[in-house]
């Protein structure tokens, strides 16, 4: 007989039951929007195992008091279940009232972990400590927040295939102040990812229209390429881009924009890629179109359904990602 059927059985039926659970509590509550205030009616508690173990306990000392007459063991038993109870209250309180203001989610790339921003106010007067958000499947981040703080509270999540990828729910939880008890809220935000193609290939970009295919690769800003504009500096900028001479005489830190001469931008096309995987195929347009803004070149993008103009920079790049992101979906 198989030992691992029974752990088996548990486990799925332990995962029908949560699943069961967690659409009740979506039916019950709708989806969320921020700005959201956590009420009273939303906040679920339960004893954590130290809290039961507690309570075990102080039935065992009201046993034990009531059979020898001891009043100590009594009053010290009724003093320990009135903190707990208290605990209880105050477990329920640290949740109860507390504002999230907004949420952002970052797009990533399929197969790594992407980032949620959420930020939390605190309109009370007392501090709300032992909080916990998580987003499943990834590690809850723990957190606190002071009196009339607002805090930004950085959640993960993985990137599963490319697309779009809605952020189901998130917990928020807490076991303050004394771990006796834990008290959770779910969060239904209305919230979706755009998940780019896996940058991977290992082949080489191909040529700029009119350069010569001998190997030797032109230099970028040596006459090829004439300047044209300045602009502001953006983080995605390599650092060679900025107009050190002009930031040097004062002025805020720019970068040199060159428009490159007709014929020299790079062509990046879905059919000059090999292969027969549509996947690896956007892999490697991924990786080509971040290479292309490594490098500071103009490129274009052609695929079956849509094509992108010749240009870089942080909208053109974003523009070509999810253009690959979403290719035949």
């Amino acid at each position: 007989m198989d030992s691992s059927k029974p752990s088996r059985f548990r486990f799925d039926a332990r995962g029908r039951l949560a699943a069961r659970a967690q659409r009740w509590a979506q039916a019950r509550q709708g989806d969320d929007s921020p700005p959201l205030t956590l009420l009273q009616r939303r906040i679920y508690i339960l004893p954590t195992k130290a809290g039961v173990s507690t309570s075990v306990l102080l039935f065992a000392m009201l046993l034990a008091g009531m059979n020898y007459g001891n009043s100590l063991a009594l009053f010290l038993c009724f003093t320990l279940s009135g903190v707990a109870l208290v605990s209880m209250h105050e477990c329920h309180r640290s949740l109860a009232g507390l504002k999230l203001l907004r949420a952002h989610v970052e797009n990533s790339f399929a197969g790594q972990v992407g980032e949620l921003q959420l930020y939390f106010e605190n309109v009370d007067t007392r501090l709300r400590d032992s909080l916990s958000v998580k987003c499943s499947p990834c590690d809850e981040v723990a957190f606190r927040v002071q009196p009339g703080e607002i805090k930004p509270v950085t959640v993960n999540f993985l990137a599963r295939t490319r697309g779009r990828q809605r952020i189901d729910r998130l917990r928020l939880s807490t076991t303050a102040p004394m771990g006796l008890f834990r008290a959770w809220a779910w969060i239904h935000l209305p919230l979706e990812a755009i998940i780019y193609p896996a940058a991977t290939g290992n082949r080489a970009l191909p040529p700029r229209q009119g350069e010569p295919r001998l190997g030797r690769q032109l230099t970028h800003n040596t006459g090829e390429e004439e300047w044209a504009w300045l602009r502001n500096y953006q983080n995605s900028d390599p650092p060679r881009s900025v107009a050190w001479k002009a930031y040097a005489r004062g002025a805020p830190l720019m970068v040199a924009h060159y428009d490159s001469p007709a014929g020299m931008q790079r062509t990046l096309r879905f059919s000059a890629v090999p292969g027969n995987s549509v996947e690896q195929k956007l892999s490697q347009l991924t990786r080509w179109v971040l290479e292309c803004e490594r490098l500071g070149e103009d490129y274009a993008l052609e695929l079956p359904e849509a094509t992108q103009a010749s240009g870089h920079g942080v909208a053109h790049r974003r523009a070509c990602l999810e253009s690959l992101a979403q290719y035949g979906l």
